[in-house]
């Protein structure tokens, strides 16, 4: 296990660029965490109470499907954020995340970063923004693997 301290997180893509400050608050509410493959990190449904950065493996993040069970839908790696669920009221995880390998992550107790989020606007304005842009490029994925299954599943003419 690694100290986390404020260069260590700055060698982080999520959070590069952010304000020194900022990476002191953030590193307070951090531990350096390591999952065996196949361990469930958390399930679609239960309360999102922290959130992850991974430094080494992947972690699928899957979609419970009636009669199929979880389907992945995408696998993040190095330098990717693990959930954004904590953010937002009520707290509750809309997908769930295994471990598609042996992983090693900075996980973030989620209601020790709302609050400094709270205390700290401009803080909880970049890490918006940052999350933001994370979602923006999960949408983007999921559009263009949704646009060729249709069109993978259309008539031949």
């Amino acid at each position: 296990m690694i100290e986390v301290t404020t260069s260590v997180l700055a060698t982080q893509a999520f959070l590069r660029g952010i304000v020194p400050g900022h990476l002191d608050a953030l590193a307070e509410a951090a531990t350096d965490v390591t999952f065996p493959a196949r361990h469930r990190i958390f399930a679609e449904g239960g309360h999102a109470a922290s959130f992850w950065l991974i430094r080494a493996g992947h972690v699928a993040l899957d979609l419970q499907v009636p009669g199929e069970g979880p389907v992945v839908i995408e696998t993040v790696g190095i330098g990717g954020l693990v959930g954004w669920s904590w953010l937002f009221s009520p707290y509750q995880w809309k997908f769930g995340a295994v471990c598609a390998s042996p992983v090693e992550a900075f996980q973030f107790d989620a209601a020790l970063v709302r609050d400094r989020c709270a205390a700290d606007p401009a803080l909880g304005y970049d890490l918006t923004t940052r999350l933001a842009r994370v979602l923006a490029g999960r949408l983007e994925t999921t559009r263009t693997r949704l646009a060729a299954k249709v069109h993978d599943m259309a008539p031949a003419d």
